[in-house]
């Protein structure tokens, strides 16, 4: 029987910032199909890590593939050399990402800014795309917002817009960095309540976030960091009920005293 490609392959990858090793010799295989949450302090290198696997940050050391093709760089060790920006730009189509602070374009409809780069980037016929972008935002409780602009929206309807946007793309793998951080509590729900709806149709997604009890629901992979490292890969329920290490045991401790 044929190995699975993981959906996304990470190896030796290390980010240094002018000294500060701030991830340090990460491997991971994120599965098809699968939720990854990563989970940390602050600090940890969970953003960053985040941030390299689409190449936004450059990996001071290391490979990553997704879907079994390179990304950012064409070989290994001594031998690797830089993508050059058609084949970086590329390979980025595979992963698409939604932001902390939803990053959408003010000057754009909703239906806009969900049908920008479909349209830009891939070539779509606008028809096309814009009939598709419809299709998304009714998926997600926007229909009767396509026209709208973004800054009549509340923070929880942007971030369905930023979903809306990143599905629009057709990617392998959406990465959320955390998601609900610049949302009023009540509109956490509602956001969540997209991203659990995509993790039961299959979508390959990695998302870092705070929300301890949203990620023992969702998730089918725990990654735990710590100090620029991996600590811990497990399941929810082996992390939550009988974590290795004492550094996770803290973090989890520490989270459910919290208000």
């Amino acid at each position: 029987m044929a190995e699975t490609v993981p959906a996304i392959a990470v190896r030796g990858v290390c980010k240094d910032f002018g000294g500060f090793e701030a991830l340090r010799d990460i491997d991971l295989d994120i599965a098809p199909g699968t939720t990854t949450c990563i989970l940390g302090p602050s600090g940890s290198g969970k953003s960053t890590l985040l941030r390299c696997l689409n190449w936004l940050e450059e990996p001071s050391e290391g490979s990553i593939r997704i879907d079994g093709a390179p990304i950012g760089r064409i070989g290994t060790g001594k031998a690797a050399r830089p993508m050059d920006r058609r084949a970086l730009a590329a390979a980025r189509t595979r992963i698409a990402m939604v932001f902390q602070h939803f990053a959408l374009w003010p000057h754009l409809t909703v239906l806009g800014n969900v049908t920008e780069a479909p349209v830009h980037v891939l070539g779509r016929p606008r028809r096309e795309a814009e009939a598709e972008g419809r299709s998304i935002l009714a998926r997600v409780g926007l229909a009767e917002k396509a026209d709208m602009y973004p800054h009549t929206l509340s923070g929880g309807q942007k971030q369905r817009v930023a979903i809306s946007r990143a599905l629009a793309m057709r990617p392998r793998v959406i990465l959320f960095d955390e998601p609900t951080s610049a949302l009023d509590p009540e509109m956490v729900g509602e956001v969540l309540g997209v991203i659990r709806e995509l993790a039961r149709e299959g979508l390959t997604m990695v998302i870092v976030t705070h929300e301890m009890s949203f990620a023992r629901d969702v998730a089918d992979t725990i990654v735990f960091m710590e100090g620029g490292c991996i600590r811990e890969v497990a399941t929810p329920h082996d992390f939550f009920t009988a974590p290795r290490t004492d550094r996770a045991k803290g973090f989890i401790l520490r989270g459910s005293s919290t208000p």
